[in-house]
């Protein structure tokens, strides 16, 4: 049984580092450039501060994916507690049994516990998942560029 909680995000690092290449591998942009090396250290503090949410899903006790967002006011709206989302997954295996969707309905309950206002979240148009965010009722409202401008 797939399950969704909120857990810590340190004390969690030693099981997320298995998974962070495989979703890197499917989803990162120039790869043979830029190569993964999260800094660990800025989310920890993120945590530690109250800004960062962490929640993952589990089989059976296995992490199997996560959502990891941002919660603050907004810049240029400082009224409006917002949460950023920074990275979800999940793995291959148990997409398509509906974790997705569990994953972001406890996602957006977690969120109203904390007293944000507003979420907003992103898919990868080369690994496209805007179509869960649309059946959960989310609205597209930009769409981001990008450009290598290294070497």
């Amino acid at each position: 049984m797939i399950t969704a909680h909120v857990e810590s995000f340190e004390e969690n690092l030693d099981y997320l580092k298995p998974l962070l290449p495989i979703h890197y591998q499917e989803l990162a942009l120039n790869q043979d450039k830029v190569p993964l090396s999260p800094q660990f250290d800025k989310y920890i503090a993120a945590e530690n501060s109250g800004e960062l949410l962490f929640i993952v899903l589990r089989n059976a006790g296995e992490l199997i994916g996560y959502f990891i967002g941002f919660v603050a006011p907004g810049l240029h709206y400082s009224t409006c507690l917002t949460c950023q989302m920074d990275i979800f997954y999940v793995h291959p295996d148990h997409r398509g049994s509906g974790a997705g969707f569990q994953l972001f309905k406890f996602v957006e309950d977690q969120c109203k516990k904390r007293g944000v206002q507003r979420l907003f979240v992103g898919s990868k148009l080369h690994k496209d998942a805007s179509w869960l965010f649309e059946r959960l009722g989310y609205s597209p409202v930009e769409t981001y560029y990008s450009v290598w401008l290294g070497d």
